[in-house]
């Protein structure tokens, strides 16, 4: 059984053969180019598990070849080589995205450590298949999905951007279902939304009467995923002094708990989402340059809704579907005026915004048959009107406390999504107590969204 199939390129005819060999040996299957044009032509074309690039090549830069993978959101981790050993061609390397950098002549035990470090185990068999809980069928859609067995197998991290509402936690749990590491936990934590000295606590975990109220020792996630996954969402609001700590653990691979003089070892698959751009923040002096590197071995941009239209009316027939099968109701049909409408909008909240939509358009219909006027007006162009004034009581009748629980519970999860998962900002966006937020976000079952 083939352990991943390897794209060299070369413009050393001896190299070549000689990595064909000692790769064939190894049962990797091997592909060879010898130029930038065929390099690129043959990622393009390729369905490859890892590229092995001379940095200098007779029409150019084996950069050229990652740069335009990256282009076509080709995710596969890169080993650039070169005879030509200088710490800046090293700096560059990994600065455009490369995973690792090799200078020749180089050791073929270095070689089969890193080979084995960002394949992991047989990934040829990982055939591109439905994802699930991720809906969608555009040829954007479907390239990143038909990646995620790859990104599942190997170790690498997987560093995914894309707007609020894109589904970065969705693909991250996917690549999860996908690993090595299905069985173990997947476990996420919102880098913005806990002040410093309790991300440390969440992240490292602390010991007892390390700081006030700590009052008995906690582990912490990155020993709670332990062979399982950690996805690290909203990254780029770490404060400097939580990104020189991670990025201490993520070289180390080791964890120091607040209060103790101890390091714990631990074993997790980690990930990062961001929906800011890092490149320009590291320009900036706003994140750390080595850590961004660290982080950004395999990257996954999602789409947003808005370049991906014709994915909509399949998400909004599922969220129609789930929605009222969560209430409890005859599932409702859209028209087709509706979906003209929806696919008008330009969805700035992207599919989160378009599921609390339907959401509340579900609640507020008393009919079987969702159109146009259903919907709310800012879809529509026209000024919105209080939801009072839009509801009309159904023939049949309703249950009054049923109905304002859905109204609440759509409504709340809209302020969270407006809020990055802040309750505190959230209960001020709908003039609610933060106590009364809090109530009513365990009760209706929200409390996973601060």
């Amino acid at each position: 059984m083939s352990r991943g199939h390897i794209l060299v390129v070369d413009d050393e005819r001896s190299l070549r053969e000689f990595l064909t060999i000692l790769l064939e040996k190894e049962d990797y299957e091997v592909t060879t180019a010898d130029s930038v044009a065929s390099g690129i032509e043959a990622v393009v074309k390729g369905n490859f598990d890892l590229v092995m690039c001379d940095l200098k090549l007779p029409d150019g830069s084996g950069l050229e070849v990652l740069s335009k993978a990256q282009q076509q959101q080709i995710a596969i981790p890169f080993i650039i080589i070169t005879a030509h050993t200088t710490p800046q061609h090293a700096i560059e390397s990994l600065r455009a995205g490369a995973a690792e950098y090799l200078s020749k002549p180089f050791d073929v035990d270095d070689l089969k450590l890193i080979l084995d470090k960002l394949l992991g185990g047989d990934v040829t068999d990982a055939e591109p298949q439905d994802v699930p809980n991720f809906i969608g069928s555009s040829p954007a859609i479907r390239r990143i999905l038909d990646m995620v067995p790859r990104l599942a197998a190997t170790p690498s991290t997987v560093f995914i951007t894309g707007e609020s509402g894109t589904g970065k936690e969705l693909l991250a749990q996917a690549i999860h279902a996908f690993s090595a590491n299905a069985n173990g936990p997947f476990l996420s934590v919102n880098c913005g939304a806990l002040p410093e000295g309790l991300l440390e606590s969440e992240l490292f975990g602390h010991v007892r009467g390390s700081f006030t109220g700590a009052v008995r020792d906690h582990k912490g996630l990155f020993v709670e995923a332990e062979g399982g996954t950690l996805l690290l969402d909203e990254v780029g609001e770490l404060t400097p002094l939580m990104q020189v700590k991670l990025l201490r653990v993520l070289q180390a691979r080791r964890v120091r708990p607040v209060g103790s003089s101890h390091e714990v070892e631990v074993k997790v698959r980690v990930l990062a989402a961001t929906n800011r751009d890092l490149e320009q923040a590291v320009k900036n002096g706003g994140f750390r340059e080595d850590l961004f590197y660290r982080l950004n071995v395999l990257h996954v941009h999602l789409p947003p809704l808005r370049q991906r239209i014709e994915d909509l009316p399949e998400l909004a027939r599922h969220f129609v579907q789930r929605t009222c099968e969560n209430f409890g109701t005859a599932v409702k049909r859209l028209t087709p005026d509706a979906l003209r409408v929806l696919q008008a909008y330009s969805w700035p909240g992207n599919v989160r915004e378009l599921e609390n939509v339907i959401e509340r358009t579900v609640a507020l219909e008393g009919t079987e048959m969702i159109s146009s006027g259903s919907l709310p007006d800012h879809l529509r162009g026209v000024r919105e009107e209080p939801i009072v004034e839009q509801m009309s009581l159904p023939e049949q009748g309703l249950d009054i406390d049923e109905h304002i629980d859905n109204v609440r519970r759509s409504l709340m999860r809209q302020a969270l999504a407006k809020t990055g998962g802040h309750q505190k900002k959230a209960s001020e966006l709908l003039r609610m107590s933060y106590r009364a937020f809090r109530y009513h976000a365990e009760k209706l079952g929200l409390a996973r969204d601060d």
